[in-house]
């Protein structure tokens, strides 16, 4: 009689083994697509330190920005001006140190910045940081808020323009606006304040990699473009 071979059929112990090697292989598969993921988040998100004296066109460039590149924005003022209508318990904090003429403390700020980023969700693109940080301390500070998220900051980019410019540009906006705090009086005073806290911010940065010179003067198609150029390479 011819012997006739059967296919092999596994034990039971080796049906075990076999689907837990497969789970195991299903399990590391969702982990790697994870961590694939994340990646790609922290590929796309990009965000951006805007940084230049009063009346550098921060703002403006912002604006366009946010309508490219679909960038969340955070403005200091606008963000202390918004928790304080609102009544917030940061904002209310907030509040007595201005009411008292004080600064509010970088910890404050921060904590304050931190709430408003928490608030896009992990889904976003990228912020725009305008008007924060001004000092050292609080770079260092918006440095570990968001390495504590997982995050960082993509690019800080410098508007470089002449101070005889900004004064000009100033001074337009305040007969234009009637801002009380735009005359030349008190335009000086502020970029004498620019220069003496906030200008060392280049050098901490430019050590950190991050520093990118724009020059503020001249068309705004061009200053965007050039600001363009250096988002799209980071």
């Amino acid at each position: 009689m011819r012997e006739v071979k059967l296919p092999h059929l596994p034990s039971d112990l080796e049906a075990q083994q076999s689907d837990l090697i497969t789970d195991v292989w299903y399990k590391k598969g969702k982990e790697n697509q994870v961590k694939k993921d994340k990646i790609n988040l922290k590929i796309k998100m990009k965000n951006i330190v805007i940084f230049g004296a009063p009346g550098s066109g921060k703002g403006t460039q912002s604006d366009l920005l946010i309508e490219k590149y679909g960038l969340e924005h955070i403005s200091t003022g606008d963000v202390l001006r918004s928790e304080i209508k609102n009544g917030t318990e940061l904002g209310k904090t907030a509040k007595g140190y201005i009411d008292n003429g004080q600064l509010i403390p970088d910890e404050l700020m921060v904590s304050i910045l931190a709430s408003v980023y928490d608030s896009f969700g992990r889904g976003h693109k990228g912020v725009i940081f305008d008007g924060f940080p001004r000092t050292i301390p609080q770079a260092e500070a918006l440095k570990k808020m968001l390495e504590e998220r997982g995050d960082k900051v993509a690019a800080m980019l410098e508007l470089d323009v002449p101070e005889e410019e900004l004064m000009t540009r100033l001074i337009k906006r305040g007969q234009e606006s009637g801002r009380a705090d735009d005359n030349e009086e008190t335009i000086k005073k502020r970029l004498v304040v620019y220069h003496s806290q906030t200008q060392p911010l280049i050098e901490w940065y430019k050590q950190e990699g991050l520093h990118h010179h724009i020059n503020g003067l001249g068309s705004l198609e061009r200053i965007f473009s050039d600001i363009c150029a250096v988002i799209d390479n980071i």
